[in-house]
């Protein structure tokens, strides 16, 4: 039986702010290495998931659970890509097979958090204002700041549960860390790099805009670029945690 890394064997290491540019680019090209196999790993994730999501009440439960086992399944591919390995359909689902319980316990916590959030909020905010937004009249400045309080501590509250959660399947999944040791490491390393995810996070946010102007203004055919564009998000990903956690194999096929 394999023995599980520990976590204080895994290195987390302080990146340049431009390393967030050169994940996208890493993003891209190992998504060119086999693009053809990524958008049917795409397609084979909606073709589940979205059926599972429309399931009433349990579908959103099941959908959030089973993101994570998913995502690891993409980054084993990422990996066997690194290594001048074929991508297999096998990939999408090797989450299903490798430290499971884990990888569910992270969506588990990552949707009790977010659980947690919506009810702080909703206790929050202003019932009347809330109606009054409902109803499409204007509030006042009053108003308008007893719902702008609410948001502003949410997104506050997001923002680390999101930093828990960008790493937490790669690392329960390819080192089979339990669900809170990956998502304490995930936390940290997202922490020490600030700014190399600032920039990630401005330059996938532009060009998604010019991808949804583009496939809205141009020509429904660029609907191939948005569809690209998803497995490069997960491929980027990847190659963010195999720089911040010095992955050895990672860019030998890049």
């Amino acid at each position: 039986m394999e023995q599980q890394p520990q976590i204080q064997t895994i290195k987390v290491r302080q990146v340049p702010a431009l390393n967030g540019y050169q994940w996208i680019m890493q993003g891209i090209d190992l998504f060119r290495l086999n693009p053809v196999m990524w958008v049917i790993l795409l397609v084979l994730y909606l073709l589940i998931m979205i059926p599972v999501s429309l399931i009433p009440v349990l579908g959103s439960i099941a959908s959030t659970l089973l993101a994570p086992v998913f995502a690891a399944g993409m980054m084993w591919g990422c990996r066997a890509l690194s290594r001048n390995q074929d991508l297999e359909i096998n990939h999408l689902f090797q989450g299903f097979k490798q430290n499971t319980s884990q990888l569910i316990s992270v969506g588990g916590v990552y949707m009790l958090s977010l659980l947690i959030i919506a009810v702080l909020v909703v206790l929050m905010l202003d019932k009347e204002a809330v109606g009054l937004l409902a109803q499409g009249k204007d509030l006042s400045p009053e108003q308008a700041s007893a719902v702008l309080l609410p948001l502003l501590t949410a997104l506050l509250l997001i923002a680390p549960v999101l930093m828990a959660y960008w790493f937490a399947p790669v690392l329960a999944g390819l080192h089979r860390l339990n669900a809170v040791d990956a998502m304490r490491l995930s936390f940290i390393a997202c922490l020490k790099n600030m700014l190399p995810f600032l920039l990630y996070g401005m330059v996938l946010t532009l060009i998604l805009a010019v991808v949804l102007w583009l496939l809205i203004n141009v020509s429904t055919f660029l609907s191939v670029i948005f569809l690209a564009l998803i497995p490069v998000m997960m491929t980027s990903l990847y190659a963010s945690y195999a720089d911040i956690f010095e992955v050895e194999e990672a860019g030998k096929a890049l």
